[in-house]
């Protein structure tokens, strides 16, 4: 398997020469379709609710199936599937499931509610907030919570009727709303106790960089004050160094990054079961990256996906990602005149007195 086979490498004698080696190798993903109905392009995303629907589990016979699977729940008898996977495939190709959680609503998605996406894109999201909220790392508001909580009942009925697989290990963004929406999702749960809820805050699992002040995590003493006996990955720095407020990240630089923290986590992780609560931008780039089909999200909503992950030479590589630079988004110096979906200046239509910002800037990264 592809954890395996770094962590071999890693502790051999030529650690260093190895590591370079494994560096050279390319690792390459793909969703295996037909067992979730997220993967199928008739479900529509808006009106999906994976707490009607089992987590999008398809109710269907495997090849694996034993002589009683008729007494077990379609979750036993899809994670004897995905065991037997694992046990058939060779050793450079790994399959994982992955429970994709979006965090639950914010102060910044309910003011992008009241202001309007054009108006907030030209100019309320470079603020901090308002005179009645905050969004700068936004919180969860009221219903924020309950739809973590939703999330938190959801998982205790799989656990209890279902016996579902609990993830393995967690994984979660730096960012407040993320953080808060894992422990309300899985705290008090009946988990394993070798698989007790204890995430690991990972850098790059945070929402497309934007000029956003939502996007501006809190410094790493903050974070670990709410959540002091949670992991830090190797080398979280004390304060944000990927945000700017200047320069926003392209679709293709996110999607960059995505694979980067992907490659990290099955390079290193040889669970099977995984979560990640991180946000909607970055789970549409993670599922492009993944080569899964586009599903949207809704707050606090949450996709199951299983993977294949396959260490391969890079030359044997079928798609490559390469970034492009960072951009500056038009937007307004004050309040905009009108809000408008599309037009010049992207939309933002400024006051006489407030010209927009339009100038495309290359970020030094």
């Amino acid at each position: 398997m592809v954890c395996w086979e770094f962590a071999l490498v890693l502790s051999s004698a030529a650690g260093a020469i190895a590591a370079a080696a494994h560096a050279s190798s390319y690792i390459q993903y793909s969703t295996v379709t037909g067992y979730f109905l997220q993967d199928d392009n008739s479900t529509n995303a808006t009106t999906f609710d994976y707490t009607a629907a089992n987590f999008g589990l398809i109710n269907q016979t495997y090849s694996s199936d034993r002589a009683n699977a008729a007494s077990l729940t379609q979750w036993q008898k899809f994670a004897i599937l995905v065991s037997s996977l694992n046990a058939k495939s060779p050793k450079n190709v790994d399959y994982k499931v992955l429970f994709m959680g979006r965090h639950g609503e914010g102060w910044h998605n309910a003011a992008e509610s009241y202001y309007g996406t054009p108006a907030w894109n030209c100019y309320w999201s470079l603020l901090n907030g308002n005179a009645t909220a905050t969004w700068s790392d936004a919180h969860l508001t009221d219903n924020g919570i309950a739809q973590a909580l939703k999330a938190n009942a959801f998982w205790l009925s799989r656990i209890q009727t279902q016996k579902i697989p609990t993830p393995e290990n967690y994984y979660v963004s730096p960012l407040s709303r993320c953080l808060a929406t894992a422990n309300l999702t899985f705290s008090g749960l009946p988990l394993p106790a070798k698989h007790a809820f204890l995430p690991t805050i990972k850098e790059k699992l945070r929402e497309g960089i934007s000029e956003h002040t939502c996007d501006h995590r809190s410094n790493k003493t903050y974070i670990h004050d709410m959540f002091p006996s949670w992991k830090f990955e190797a080398g979280f720095s004390e304060y944000d160094e990927l945000w700017t407020g200047v320069t926003a990240e392209t679709d293709s630089a996110q999607d960059l990054r995505s694979k980067q923290v992907l490659d990290d986590i099955f390079s290193s992780d040889c669970s099977t079961w995984l979560s990640f609560t991180s946000h909607s931008g970055e789970i549409a780039s993670i599922l492009r990256v993944l080569g899964h089909r586009p599903f949207s999200l809704n707050t606090g909503a949450v996709i199951a996906v299983l993977v294949k992950a396959e260490t391969i030479s890079p030359s044997q590589a079928t798609s490559t990602i390469s970034a492009a630079p960072w951009t500056a988004s038009p937007h307004c110096t004050a309040p905009p005149v009108t809000s408008i979906s599309s037009g010049a200046n992207g939309g933002c239509v400024c006051p006489n007195s407030a010209a927009p910002v339009t100038t495309t800037l290359v970020a030094v990264d």
